[in-house]
């Protein structure tokens, strides 16, 4: 029986012993003997303790008395010796066993390995402590709350933020830190959350320990046993103030952008500006002032929450450096900081009186358009002395911004609104109007002037067939012609008549040009003008212009009368004579036909000639339209020397003539051309009048111009004029001649510039001055209208008769 029960001890999965109340053993099963290394002689009474750490031994005999002493089962830890000399941590239980009497009389113990689960625990201790290291140093306050809402743990983060410490902690009730309007959701989600075992997330303003509240995020989540049952909820809660404070700033900023952007009142921008600052910054009142339209005094912008005395004392003051922070920001155009007003000694006159209102700070910031020019301040006013910190600073910095976005857009709104209003004026003045249009979409966009051009309603939906549809049929391909053009990105410019409903015509000139698009479409911008009133002007201007040439041949006409008779009487004297001697052959007996027929001959010559006269003079001064030919410019020059000689001898003025042998055809108006020349011949004979100590020496020179051009000069040696007046001679009604009108040179000028040429003087390096005039072979455009009068063939002589009869 007694080895059946040593089997059965030393089978127990521990090291059992038993000892007397003295401490010293009586038995060791073999598993201790095996462990230790000890016999079993060796081992009992005392020897046993050889296997015990020495720092652990006296807590062990203090251990084993307090059984002996109190009769009950007692527990201890304690380090024994491997038979290796290693020490492994060993769980001691011992219990008493006593005798009838009560008496304790040995005690009965086993040992068990615990060296594992103790390092166990202590790893398990070293991670909980990194971890509490980890939660304490985190920027966020994390809490352990037990299921009926007792804070368990709180972090470090959390007792500083409060100002509290752990044991006060564990006193506080769920939600009481929290702000009293957060306060009762709060308690409504915590109770949610801990009912249903749902995570709790929700925002919320938490008081810090100096009664300033911010913005922190909560999330709770349930701890669960292996049963699934919640025994612990922890929690995070993250700072979102500044969060908070940029949703904030940024819903304010999307309001005041949205009110610029639908035109609000610069007034209702700038108070929805201030007040977003007032709530923002809190503790604190804002203004915003305005440079005037001088540039040099304040005008108010917003206050809305500082007193309307105040602001009257502001408005009005001049902008410089003694009108107060904002004046000299203003002036200045940089940030001006008072951090306390008591002590301020820069604006006397400003001080007292923003003291006398309770203000006793201001930071004064300027508002600068995009080109950096101040157009006024942003203020924010202090009831206490204070200094901006970096973030208020950060602040006034975007505030400042935004105030200069709502300010330049609104002026920069006013000034294009004046803008619009000036070019639809200058449109409806200019009967201009513009357009832009995608040739390939047919999308037009028109201005008012346009559609008034057009004669459509405003309303109507514009495309390239109503166009078509109001341009007079005639002028059409040259307009589709245009709209291709326009279609492959080039310009145009042409001109067409528009035929209005009530059938009446418009000259229009059209002038486009095309570009693409920011999305690469190309678009067609241009401009439209009623040219109406302009043709019909040009056309009594041409009249006009007809007119006074008409008058200035006509003058002229005086001035050639002896040169014209002594023309005309030549040729009628021969006439009269070879008639006589005609009549005299043909009464002879027999009558002399051969000599009557070659009298015949000279009376039909020299009535020729007395017709080219007639012609020649008819064709200079009769009125008609222009009419443009091939023109040999030397033989008009003769023609016009020829028609002249007689009255050039007899001013004694002796012609040279530099006529070009190479000198190609011009497309001109013959009869005006010659007018021109006319016109320089008779100047130059008068300039000549007075001239007795030299020749009276008319030169006339053509030659052949650069850029197919063609040039006269008529040089004379007569008194010249001053250099300064070379341009005032082509004036009209501006002479240098007692009898002249002044209308010469004029009309020559505009009779030059309707062939596309040009005409100049210049003073001679000696006596007199040279007139010239040069004119395109061929004119880029068609020669101007109703000037002076096509050449009419004279009616047929008697002397063309007579010989027709014979």
């Amino acid at each position: 029986m007694e080895n059946e029960l040593s089997r059965v001890v030393d089978a127990l999965p521990g090291l059992v012993w038993t000892a007397l109340p003295d401490g010293h053993a009586d038995f060791l099963n073999s598993r201790w003997l095996e462990y230790t290394g000890l016999g079993s002689e060796e081992a009992k009474g005392k020897g046993w303790l050889a296997a015990i750490h020495s720092d652990d031994m006296p807590h062990l005999l203090e251990y084993l008395e307090t059984i002996v002493a109190s009769g009950e089962t007692g527990e201890f830890e304690a380090r024994m010796r491997r038979f290796d000399g290693a020490y492994r941590w060993f769980h001691f239980q011992a219990s008493p066993l006593r005798d009838p009497m009560g008496r304790v009389i040995r005690l009965c113990g086993i040992n068990r390995d615990i060296e594992d689960r103790r390092r166990a625990d202590e790893a398990v201790r070293v991670l909980e402590g990194r971890y509490r290291a980890i939660v304490d140093g985190l920027p966020a306050i994390v809490t352990l709350l037990s299921t009926d809402g007792h804070v368990e743990h709180a972090n470090r983060y959390m007792l500083e933020y409060l100002g509290t410490t752990s044991e006060e902690m564990r006193d506080r009730a769920v939600g009481q830190a929290f702000h009293p309007d957060d306060r009762p959701e709060v308690l409504k989600r915590w109770s949610h959350s801990a009912e249903t075992g749902v995570p709790y997330d929700f925002e919320a303003r938490l008081r810090r320990a100096d009664g300033v509240y911010r913005w922190f995020h909560t999330s709770g989540f349930p701890l669960r046993d292996t049963e699934g049952r919640i025994f612990l909820w922890y929690f995070l809660q993250t700072d979102i103030e500044d969060r908070k404070r940029a949703e904030a700033l940024l819903f304010g900023e999307k309001q005041l952008l949205e009110m610029v952007a639908r035109g609000d009142s610069r007034s209702a921008v700038l108070e929805a500006l201030c007040r977003l600052v007032e709530r923002t910054a809190s503790d604190c009142y804002c203004s915003v002032v305005l440079a005037d339209s001088s540039g040099k005094r304040v005008e108010h912008g917003a206050a809305p929450s500082l007193p309307s005395t105040f602001i009257n004392s502001i408005i009005g003051r001049p902008i410089n450096l003694e009108a107060g922070p904002c004046g000299m920001a203003t002036y200045l155009n940089e940030q001006i900081i008072s951090v306390d007003l008591t002590s301020e000694t820069r604006w006397p006159s400003w001080c007292p009186m923003a003291l006398k209102h309770g203000l006793q700070a201001c930071w004064s910031t300027p508002i600068s358009s995009a080109d950096g020019k101040a157009l006024g301040a942003f203020a924010i006013y202090h009831k206490d002395p204070k200094t901006p910190t970096s973030l208020l600073q950060d602040l006034i910095k975007q505030f400042t911004h935004i105030a200069s976005i709502a300010v330049e857009r609104v002026q920069n709104d006013a000034a294009l609104k004046r803008s619009e209003a000036l070019l639809a004026q200058a449109q409806t003045l200019s009967l201009t109007g513009s357009f832009g249009c995608y040739v390939a979409t047919d999308e037009h966009f028109w201005s008012g002037e346009t559609f008034n051009i057009f004669g459509y309603e405003t309303s109507a939906n514009i495309s390239f067939k109503l166009i078509l549809e109001r341009v007079h049929p005639e002028d059409r391909p040259s307009i589709e012609q245009a709209i291709e053009s326009a279609a492959n990105g080039l310009g145009c410019d042409c001109e067409c008549r528009l035929l209005m409903p009530d059938g009446t015509l418009k000259h229009v000139h059209f002038v486009a040009h095309g570009t693409r698009d920011h999305s690469g479409r190309v678009e067609c911008i241009g401009a439209v003008q009623d040219m109406t009133a302009h043709r019909r002007s040009e056309e009594a201007l041409g009249k006009a212009r007809s007119e006074l040439a008409h008058v200035a041949r006509v003058t002229s006409l005086g001035e050639l009368t002896a040169s014209i008779a002594h023309e005309v009487n030549q040729p009628l004297s021969g006439i009269i004579t070879n008639a006589g001697t005609c009549l005299r052959m043909l009464a002879a007996d027999p009558p002399n036909l051969d000599g009557a027929r070659e009298t015949a001959r000279r009376t039909i010559r020299d009535g020729n000639r007395a017709a080219d006269v007639v012609a020649r003079l008819r064709a200079l001064f009769a009125k008609g339209n222009t009419v443009a030919d091939t023109v040999d410019l030397n033989e008009a020059t003769r023609e016009v020397i020829a028609l002249l000689l007689k009255e050039l001898q007899r001013s004694r003025v002796v012609v040279h003539t530099e006529l070009a042998g190479d000198l190609p055809a011009i497309t001109a108006d013959r009869v005006q051309l010659q007018q021109v020349i006319l016109n320089l011949f008779l100047n130059a004979s008068d300039a000549m009048g007075g001239v007795e100590d030299r020749p009276r020496r008319l030169r006339v020179r053509t030659e052949r111009a650069e850029d197919d051009h063609v040039c006269l000069s008529v040089q004379d040696a007569g008194v010249g004029f001053e250099p300064e007046n070379a341009e005032r001679l082509f004036d009209a009604f501006y002479t240098t001649k007692l009898q002249g009108m002044g209308i010469g040179l004029s009309v020559s000028r505009s009779i030059v510039e309707s062939h596309q040429g040009r005409m100049w003087a210049v003073p001679n390096e000696g006596p007199g001055a040279t007139f010239s005039f040069s004119i395109p072979c061929r004119p880029a455009r068609p020669i101007g209208v109703n000037s002076v009068s096509a050449i009419r063939p004279p009616a047929e002589t008697d002397a063309q008769h007579i010989v027709r009869t014979l």
